[in-house]
């Protein structure tokens, strides 16, 4: 009937068809339009970026991140055997973590912003090569 990927294969769970490595991305994308969106929103309507501070949306959001990325890197480096994609996810992964811990305090001057939003740029630059080492 119809030719699609199948989340299934004979094998388990396969990342052949690369569809976890563009969910991450994906992912990755939503966060940097959440980091720019936050930051606008402060910018523009002060009461109502509190909503997007609050530290719960940021730790369920890298606790997303970490499951994402241990699965799809993970399963890409057993797939393909490079581990530079995986490495290079980690330390996206690292560097939002970073960011996380320092918090919205005004003595750091958007440098949590920015470390996000760069951790977030090599985390999909780590699920890019990813996707492109298993095609």
């Amino acid at each position: 009937m119809f030719n699609t990927p199948t989340l299934w294969g004979k094998d388990g769970l396969t990342a052949k068809d690369g569809l976890w490595d563009r969910i991450a991305v994906a992912v990755s994308g939503l966060c940097l339009v959440h980091c720019i969106s936050t930051m606008v929103f402060v910018a523009l309507l002060s009461s109502a970026g509190g909503a997007f501070l609050n530290p719960l949306i940021h730790e369920i959001g890298i606790g997303i991140a970490i499951a994402l990325g241990m699965f799809t890197l993970g399963r890409g480096v057993l797939d393909h055997g490079y581990v530079m994609p995986a490495a290079l996810g980690g330390l996206g992964l690292g560097m939002m973590m970073g960011a996380l811990s320092l918090g919205h305090s005004v003595g750091h001057d958007g440098a949590e912003v920015l470390f996000t939003m760069l951790g977030v740029a090599v985390l999909a630059l780590g699920h890019d090569l990813n996707y492109r080492a298993t095609h």
